[in-house]
């Protein structure tokens, strides 16, 4: 009898322990779906503004509507390849089509540091990409070089600095290990702030939490002024993105997104990626110190800026 009881309370605390593992895991609230704007609605949406001093000779105005229906997946094969010849891309990783006039002009932030066999590859890739979109761009590497933990929230700002003084109304800010699979994923501002990577393989191509918002970014360069950037004081890899969704939150601007199938990526890094929500009132934390923390509050040695075939390279001590 006493052998049955035990039995019995060791299958409930079983039961009981696989229940709470569930409850809690954070897949539990991941979402293969949720709201985004629709393809037919993409057009409307966008911000359609070029850099200040950019200028085009072609005749005709680019056109999207291809672009966005176009339903092909890039192979990842690519960041082992070389660009090919005659890829017209300028000094500084600048590029702009020839044959139409781009009306987005978007710059690319990249932090980074120690990974230059991923970086290459990245570089790749994403021209590869970004020229089948018919846009102006320029991609930005923000290198840390001193020895303390990075902080890639300052990176960013650093980047995003450097591309507002060289006029562009677009930033995206993308971490070096995602790679994007849809070229219908344009790499053009929208009208709100929009979570561009919501469906990474690492995560089965779910959304881990309705409020993330990391990866890949893009946020209008006038909305990045506005929230006073992200906060310089995140070392380490701790919650600088839920720190800048809270100051959108502040400034009453809403988070938007691409459907899923058209917002997937490759996340190339084998690091291990924590998807669970940590707020911790950070809301009202950032509410009180997001209007001295952040770009009006940037501070940084400049060691070298270096322009190379594929890139901006800006390499700062923090």
């Amino acid at each position: 009898m006493r052998h049955y009881v035990f039995k019995k309370k060791v299958l409930y605390c079983g039961i009981f322990v696989i229940t709470l593992i569930i409850l809690l895991h954070p897949d539990r609230n991941a979402r293969g779906t949720y709201e985004f704007i629709a393809k037919k609605y993409i057009l409307n949406n966008l911000l359609q503004e070029t850099a200040l001093n950019f200028s085009s000779t072609a005749i005709s105005d680019c056109d999207y509507y291809d672009v966005i229906y176009d339903d092909t997946t890039l192979p990842i094969s690519i960041i082992e390849e070389d660009l090919v010849e005659g890829h017209r891309i300028k000094e500084g990783g600048e590029y702009a089509p020839l044959d139409c006039r781009p009306k987005f002009s978007t710059a690319i932030v990249v932090p980074y540091r120690e990974k230059a066999e991923q970086l290459r590859g990245f570089l790749v890739y994403m021209h590869m990409f970004l020229r089948r979109q018919n846009i102006h761009y320029r991609i930005y590497v923000v290198e840390q070089v001193d020895s303390r933990p990075f902080n890639r929230a300052k990176l960013m700002n650093i980047g995003a600095v450097a591309a507002m003084q060289a006029g562009y109304p677009c930033l995206v800010l993308h971490d070096v290990d995602l790679l994007p699979l849809k070229p219908a994923n344009l790499y053009a501002c929208t009208k709100l702030p929009r979570h561009m990577s919501s469906s990474i393989n690492k995560f089965r191509f779910v959304l881990p939490y309705l409020n993330l918002f990391g990866g890949a970014i893009s946020i209008a360069s006038k909305q990045f002024k506005e929230v006073n950037g992200m906060s310089n004081e995140y070392f380490g890899w701790k919650g600088e993105d839920d720190d800048l969704y809270s100051r959108l939150e502040t400034h009453n601007l809403k988070l938007t997104r691409f459907e899923p199938a058209t917002s997937r990526y490759y996340m190339s890094s084998h690091q291990k990626q924590e998807i669970k929500k940590k707020r911790n009132n950070l809301f009202y934390h950032t509410k009180e110190s997001m209007v001295t923390d952040g770009l009006n509050s940037l501070k940084y040695i400049e060691v070298a800026t270096v322009l190379h075939p594929l890139f901006t390279h800006i390499m700062v001590d923090l």
